[in-house]
């Protein structure tokens, strides 16, 4: 029988004199509450009722066992009180990992009006373009971007990106402008080290990534936006997501090149958190807060 049920029907018991009225209380048959009550006796080694066919009165053991339990109960229920409220109202820490990139770009501008919006949620952003686990990092909620491996997180797609190849008017200017994605071997491929789609040596084209062609470049980095630097400085081709290149297509600071073919699925942009039935409300007003502004 669970311990803390039978402190209760024990304790109601006590006070209201019998085990129906126990029962009654706590919503249990009274054969119940009686089977509480003996498996507690029975656990202790003592006696806590005398019982007659009229009432219940309590035995010296009985009487001291009432005082722990009007003392243990209420800071029980005060702790899971406690813990609820986590669960109804958005409250405490919340531990959000995205990548560094788009974090600050998107992300971080978007926290001042959360936080007037959720002032008792403090969020601690952390930026990071490595793929840390959410689990083991104690993590509440991450950004990924990309295709998702498998894994007992539940996810929530925020939207896409698409991939774009570009340069610096510059560079195409002093080394001419690529029209078939075999001709980028003969670029400067600027290339980004955590990425599936490209390591350096090979770029991944064709919406499934199934077309591999080889490249070269002076520079690969672990960030988007150092390559982004570079392609602006005019050093060589950038393979990135719209988020970190979109503005400089815009603005005429990079051309978009138009190859035979087309770039890969990024896969989407997606919020992870942690597989529990229902999460904390800090968490739950996040993902809402985030896709409803990201969208």
């Amino acid at each position: 029988m669970d311990r803390i049920t039978s402190m209760r029907v024990f304790a109601q018991a006590a006070t209201g004199g019998s085990l129906s009225a126990a029962a009654r209380h706590l919503g249990m048959s009274p054969a119940m509450a009686a089977k509480h009550v003996n498996a507690l006796e029975a656990r202790l080694g003592v006696k806590l009722f005398h019982r007659t066919t009229r009432r219940l009165s309590l035995t010296e053991a009985g009487s001291q066992y009432l005082e722990a339990c009007q003392r243990i109960l209420p800071e029980i229920d005060e702790a899971e009180a406690t813990a609820a409220s986590q669960r109804v109202m958005a409250t405490g820490l919340l531990r959000m990992n995205v990548p560094l990139s788009f974090g600050a770009r998107f992300v971080a501008p978007l926290i001042p009006a959360f936080a007037r919006r959720y002032p008792e949620v403090k969020v601690e952003l952390g930026l990071s373009d490595a793929q840390l686990d959410l689990l083991d990092g104690g993590w509440d909620l991450a950004i990924r971007i990309g295709h998702l491996a498998d894994s007992p997180l539940h996810a929530r797609k925020l939207g896409d990106s698409a991939m774009r190849v570009c340069a610096a008017p510059a560079y195409l200017d002093r080394r001419g402008v690529p029209r078939r994605v075999a001709e980028l071997v003969q670029h400067n491929c600027l290339s980004y080290t955590l990425s599936a789609m490209q390591d350096g040596k090979h770029w991944r084209f064709g919406l499934r990534g199934d077309i591999r062609v080889a490249v070269s470049g002076d520079l690969v980095a672990n960030n988007g936006d150092a390559l982004l630097a570079a392609a602006l400085g005019g050093q060589g081709i950038l393979y990135q997501p719209d988020f970190i290149v979109g503005a400089a297509i815009e603005s005429g600071a990079l051309v978009e090149l138009e190859l035979d073919k087309p770039p890969a699925d990024l896969g989407g942009i997606h919020l992870l958190y942690p597989p529990e039935r229902r999460p904390p409300a800090k968490v739950r007003v996040m993902i809402d807060y985030l896709a409803e502004t990201l969208a």
